[in-house]
């Protein structure tokens, strides 16, 4: 767990951000005895954050201060499992797509009883009291003193940003004799304590909506009486792409994801979600939803729900769901809800996914930078990624919405838990989809923005300046994996150095809030009341749930085989007509392209005036999409006949 929040990924059609965590290390998890520990004790890797210095040191935390912790428990096998889910997940493999049942995952990789018993047993003699336990960790509370006995090391306080967190002054460590059943501890550094009584949730946010004119397709209305840009005048903004747009630019054809099962997973739960998901399907040519097509799993308490932005989530989960169903209408759909933005409780749910195979396919709309996971959480989010792939469960993370995130942190960095060497990093692009459905091009997401002049004859500081755009570049701290040897250039993952690190994204799919999504929502209106309303929103939270939905496609064109963790197969087609090769210049070298963007000043109405502005596409920072595999859009974008090459064993042509 860490202090730092959750993070959703939509981008509304205003370049405003949902409320927005973290998660992922390398194809393998970290062993306990992996740093140096005073004899008869084992390390637990990771344990002391990077943060933690002493130049920011202030001071021993108080003995009689309160910690909480989770031993997240190491399982039977835990070098076994890192091997299975590369065997399964990898076709060149003997044993790829053998998957196994979640029974006989935890039978085979899973905590035993005695190790829970253990490791509690331990935490108790230690003068910490355990508060729960299960197959995944052992939960505990107590002073400080007894957690540095416990851990073999002293908690100090440090400064980081402005604020002051409690960490370890040294690497923590267990006993020898816990080796096996340890796999990481977290909490130690400042973890936040659980609220304790229940939380109402908030009603929903105040309603956005998009002004006019618009662009009922890509190009169909051009803002023909506003000043050019790049040497032509610029199209209004589309109103926002439906499902069946959606399906045409991404080859669904005749598949509809029949017979395969999507979990999304976000924090809290809208309490309109059935009713809005099945007007918006309505209003908007999708198939209607079946009885019991769309189910939730909710935890039992709520907890955080000022500090998460509660009602922020609402719209997460509305357009997560809402955009799986627009690309892939047969396939069920279970929302998972986490009880907070923090590590802890997506874990939870994420594990809930696991221990009950709820889904073959997860979408994750949420995230952080890599700067704030440390290796304790990166290893509980990597087991739980592991022991999905041995069951054919791939997990699906946005891979953020603030480019290389220089303009937000001052770091060039990526995204957690799309860092994660398994899970399938999602980027995203503008898209323009013509007349007759027709796909025409996609861009690299990356927006810059300026407005219209007092006098309206100009663009104010043209081309603009940086708003946002797809998260990518190459990770701190993950090694490359097997899957993106040969086809990730060495400018790219070694761009920190000798090592060749992980890369982000793996493929990507329309996220330009530009070029968005139209969704439906119940939000607060003017006056107070609830009323259903659409709305044009964008990010790799919608990427995410687009690319969810395809791969629901492939699965069912498969014959309905799980397709398990993608990465390996998405990077075989790599270079083949089953991708759009993504550029920022699809029209050429010399053409740059924007479109006309028209806001009501206040969100909803005219009555304080309207925003125009200009909007450029395909300027993600300092990240480029170029031929070949690049840091916006991975190996680039579903083509025409994606979905198809799963129907069999793929070969290159």
């Amino acid at each position: 767990m860490r202090s730092s929040r959750a993070r959703s990924r939509a981008v509304l059609s205003m370049a405003a951000t949902l409320p927005l965590l973290a998660g992922a290390l390398a194809l393998g998890i970290p062993n306990a005895s992996a740093d140096s520990a005073p004899g008869g004790r084992d390390a637990l890797q990771g344990t002391k954050p990077a943060w933690a210095t002493a130049g920011a040191d202030l001071g021993a935390t108080s003995d009689s201060g309160k910690v909480s912790v989770r031993v997240h428990l190491a399982g039977r096998d835990a070098k076994g499992l890192a091997a299975y889910a590369a065997a399964v997940s990898d076709p060149q493999s003997a044993s790829y797509r053998k998957f196994l049942s979640a029974d006989q995952a935890q039978a085979r990789f899973g905590a035993t009883q005695q190790q829970i018993d253990q490791v509690g047993r331990w935490l108790s003699s230690n003068g910490l009291t355990v508060t729960g336990s299960n197959r995944h960790y052992v939960s505990a509370t107590g002073e400080v003193a007894a957690a540095e006995k416990a851990f073999g090391t002293q908690l100090r306080n440090y400064r980081k940003g402005g604020r002051t967190y409690r960490a370890p002054a040294s690497t923590a460590s267990v006993p020898a004799a816990l080796s096996d059943a340890v796999l990481a501890v977290s909490g130690l550094d400042n973890a936040p304590h659980k609220s304790s009584h229940d939380e109402a949730l908030p009603p929903p946010d105040a309603v956005f909506r998009n002004s006019g004119p618009f662009s009922t397709y890509y190009g169909s209305k051009t803002a023909s009486s506003l000043p050019s840009a790049y040497g032509t005048k610029a199209p209004y903004a589309v109103k926002g792409y439906t499902g069946k747009q959606l399906r045409a630019a991404y080859g669904a054809g005749r598949w509809t994801g029949k017979g395969v099962t999507v979990a999304i997973t976000d924090a809290y739960a809208s309490p309109t979600i059935a009713k809005d998901a099945a007007e918006y399907a309505k209003r908007n040519g999708d198939a209607p939803y079946r009885r019991g097509q769309l189910t939730q799993v909710l935890p039992d308490d709520y907890t955080r729900t000022e500090e998460c932005g509660a009602s922020g989530w609402y719209g997460e989960e509305t357009l997560d769901v809402e955009a799986v169903h627009a690309v892939a209408p047969a396939a069920d759909i279970v929302y998972v809800g986490g009880a907070s933005c923090y590590d802890a409780d997506l874990l939870d749910s994420l594990n809930k996914v696991v221990d009950h195979r709820l889904a073959d396919i997860v979408s994750n709309s949420w995230g952080d930078v890599e700067a704030n996971e440390t290796p304790d959480v990166a290893a509980a989010y990597d087991q739980v990624f592991m022991m999905g792939a041995i069951e054919g469960i791939g997990f699906y993370f946005s891979s953020g919405d603030d480019g290389d995130n220089v303009a937000s942190t001052g770091t060039k960095q990526i995204d957690v838990p799309s860092n994660s060497a398994w899970v399938t990093s999602v980027g995203g692009t503008a898209l323009a989809v013509g007349k007759h459905d027709k796909y025409q091009w996609e861009t690299g997401w990356g927006t810059l923005k300026s407005s219209l002049s007092e006098d309206g004859k100009s663009w104010d500081g043209f081309p603009g300046a940086y708003t946002s755009g797809a998260g990518g570049g190459t990770s701190s701290s993950v090694k490359q994996p097997f899957y993106q040897r040969g086809v990730v250039p060495d400018s790219l993952a070694r761009a920190n150095g000798k090592q060749r690190m992980r890369t982000a994204p793996d493929i990507a799919a329309v996220a330009d809030p530009n070029t968005g999504f139209l969704v439906g929502q119940t939000q607060t209106l003017p006056d107070g009341s609830l009323g259903y309303d659409e709305y044009r929103i964008g990010g790799t939270s919608l990427a995410a749930p687009v690319i969810a939905g395809v791969q629901a496609l492939a699965q069912q064109a498969g014959h309905g085989r799980p397709l398990g963790f993608a990465n390996p197969g998405i990077y075989a087609r790599y270079g083949s007509k089953a991708y759009h090769d993504v550029t920022d210049h699809p029209l050429g070298p010399n053409r740059d392209l924007a479109v006309v963007r028209v806001d009501y000043a206040n969100g909803v109405d005219a009555a304080d005036g309207l925003l125009t502005s200009l909007r450029g596409l395909g300027k993600d920072a300092s990240l480029k999409a170029v031929r070949g595999y690049d840091d916006v859009t991975g190996v680039g974008t579903p083509a025409a006949s994606y979905v198809n090459s799963y129907r069999f064993p793929f070969r290159r042509h």
